[in-house]
């Protein structure tokens, strides 16, 4: 064989798979719409181009709530409503309506945390502010938190896949209340309610719904500060909740403080009906740890890739984050392993046999893959054979 064939043959892709998952959207959010999904489904049941305020639509805003709470076991005495510009909006209402009462720790593992810890030092700039950080795929120390503070954190790091491996560290009867940004938990982790007073998620990512619409959860501790607290500074519009000193609560009746897309909505209803449907809150927790046990078998068995999250207790079991141990990967900078990273993410979209699996941009070089309620474990299962393809073929074309 001449040198030239034997280049050939060093570098040469490797063949194909076979199968390709049925539904290649693995993005970490939006996320997958649920299986079956049809858009005229939806539509049939959106009250579309009437006023949400009118009955029919105001009792359908209504249901969304009263569903969205019972199917997650919200404790009796606890406000849902639903809020504009999704979670983000959510928790920034809570942030800015709440923050400032009482000392506050912010806890930070990812870009989501990091950045209601920037709102909370550089925009609210509030007197007694420590921000508690560890690392992407690690947690903080939870045993630092003051319990005489209001403590704010992501239940589960989107950006970094790493979640809280318990509640162990928020004490019964402490001073301070707990912010819970939980937009990608629930619906597949299992929240401790009764150690949450502020708790915000959106309908695109669990639920698989549609974008712009968050949901705002209160107990009776953080009604209490609402109507007992005036912050000092002004609210714009969408983040007021209290009027008079007191909770408004048309907006936990399906009251929207501005006009909601009734097309969200129905969206938001068929996911619960499909939920519903699956045996409730129990199921949809399977289907998601399912998914991660079936990836997290392959990374297992895989020696080119890891978990970002050393701590199994700390893993998600939606926004899965791998990073890439490959000897001449990890020897390359980080510049270059971003761009190794994004051909394998190319070629696997190139191929449709996964889309938007890239890690985020703030995240150490790596993928993440989105193993939530919606995702099929069939479709994790054929997912698999292509990441090696795609790292086999990135590889072979350094």
């Amino acid at each position: 064989m001449s040198h030239s064939a034997a280049d050939a043959v060093a570098v040469a892709a490797p063949a194909k798979p076979q199968t390709k998952p049925a539904r290649p959207e693995f993005s970490s959010g939006p996320c997958a719409k649920r299986p079956g999904w049809n858009a005229a489904d939806v539509a049939a049941k959106a009250y579309l181009g009437r006023s949400h305020r009118a009955a029919q639509p105001k009792a359908q805003l209504k249901a969304a709530i009263d569903r969205t709470a019972n199917f997650l076991r919200v404790p009796e005495g606890y406000k849902v409503g639903i809020v504009p510009a999704s979670d983000t909006g959510a928790f920034e209402m809570a942030m800015w309506s709440m923050l400032g009462a009482k000392p506050v720790d912010m806890l930070v593992w990812e870009s989501f945390g990091q950045g209601w810890a920037t709102d909370a030092t550089k925009q609210l700039k509030l007197d007694d502010c420590r921000v508690l950080t560890a690392g992407y795929g690690e947690v903080p120390d939870f045993g630092d938190v003051r319990d005489e503070a209001d403590v704010c954190f992501t239940w589960n790091g989107t950006t970094s896949g790493a979640r809280v491996p318990n509640t162990d560290w928020i004490k019964p009867g402490r001073e301070g209340l707990v912010l819970c940004d939980a937009t990608s938990a629930t619906f597949a982790q299992a929240l401790d309610w009764e150690k949450l007073d502020v708790v915000t998620f959106s309908w695109q990512k669990a639920m698989g719904g549609e974008a712009a619409h968050g949901i705002l959860i209160l107990s009776p501790r953080a009604v209490e500060r609402l109507e007992t607290y005036t912050p000092p500074r002004p609210l714009p519009k969408i983040f007021r909740l209290t009027k008079g000193g007191k909770l408004i609560e048309g907006v936990f009746k399906g009251e929207t403080i501005n006009t909601p897309s009734m097309l969200c909505v129905a969206d938001c209803i068929d996911a619960l009906d499909w939920m519903d449907g699956l045996g409730g809150l129990d199921a949809t927790i399977a289907r998601a740890t399912a998914n991660a046990d079936a990836l997290q078998k392959w990374v297992d068995a895989t020696d080119w890739v890891e978990n970002l999250v050393a701590d199994p207790a700390a893993r998600s079991n939606t926004s899965v984050c791998l990073k890439i141990v490959d000897p001449d990967i990890t020897a390359m900078d980080e510049a270059a392993q971003r761009d190794f990273t994004k051909k394998m993410v190319k070629l696997l979209e190139a191929e449709d046999a996964a889309y938007d699996v890239g890690g985020y941009r703030d995240a150490p070089p790596g993928l993440r893959i989105w193993c939530g309620t919606t995702v099929d474990t069939a479709d994790i299962e054929a997912l698999t054979p292509w990441l090696d393809w795609a790292f086999a073929t990135a590889k072979a074309a350094l």
